[in-house]
């Protein structure tokens, strides 16, 4: 099975769990996700539009709803029960993209783009680049790109510490034999992830200029990009 496909069976077998099994395998991802809401360059009163890049269930796009009231949402997901379940999860209409990253092009300039937990299904760097780029043009002056994903290490020795903190918190919360016969199995076969340092090196690459990373947990992180 190729990689994506095997991506894909995973969240359309898991779309009824996927939140449970967030809660289970990603530390603070609640935080996080109020974390990134909070660095939204905007006022609550304020019409905008976002658009959610892997939006699996709809919880960083139902945050966002709850405090942007007037803010247009589009979600993008490759699994149409993840998006089913995103709809159903909103208590505003929103409107749904069906669609891959190798396939996705938007369809219009967006005030606020975010993603997470997504992201690092892109292949290699230079596909990261390229889909930065897509970012990038999508954004008018003074648009923002939000991210929460895992990323890796600078070294193999702070990559050890990582993943040994990351099994602990798994462990605490689900079975040591599920965390290794299927979770790290899955990470290592599904998942392209790369280091805060590279992300800011394509994003510069991409055209933006000004960058932060505004929370790091080991081999979790949030950070975001402003186009000037």
């Amino acid at each position: 099975m190729e990689r994506m496909e095997r991506v894909l069976s995973h969240f359309e077998q898991e779309a009824k769990d996927y939140d449970e099994i967030i809660a289970r395998l990603i530390p603070d991802y609640e935080l996080m996700v109020s974390i990134m809401v909070d660095f939204i360059n905007k006022d609550r009163q304020d019409h905008f539009s976002v658009i959610d890049l892997g939006c699996g269930t709809g919880t960083l796009s139902k945050a966002i709803a709850l405090r942007f009231p007037h803010a247009a949402i589009t979600c993008v997901d490759i699994s149409e029960k993840m998006l089913r379940i995103a709809e159903s999860k909103l208590e505003t209409d929103i409107a749904t993209i069906h669609s891959d990253f190798g396939q996705f092009v938007f369809p219009q300039k967006y005030d606020v783009i975010v993603s997470s937990l997504a992201l690092h299904h892109l292949e290699k760097d230079a596909d990261k680049l390229s889909f930065y780029k897509k970012i990038y043009a999508a954004l008018p002056a003074g648009g923002i790109f939000m991210n929460i994903d895992v990323v890796t290490a600078g070294n193999d020795r702070i990559q050890k510490i990582y993943m040994d903190h990351w099994k602990e918190f798994m462990v605490a919360n689900t079975s040591p034999s599920e965390v290794e016969k299927k979770w790290i199995p899955n990470y290592y076969a599904e998942d392209r992830p790369t280091s805060i340092s590279t992300h800011f090196k394509l994003l510069e690459q991409s055209g933006f200029g000004q960058m932060d990373c505004v929370y790091k947990n080991y081999n979790y992180a949030v950070f975001l990009a402003e186009k000037s």
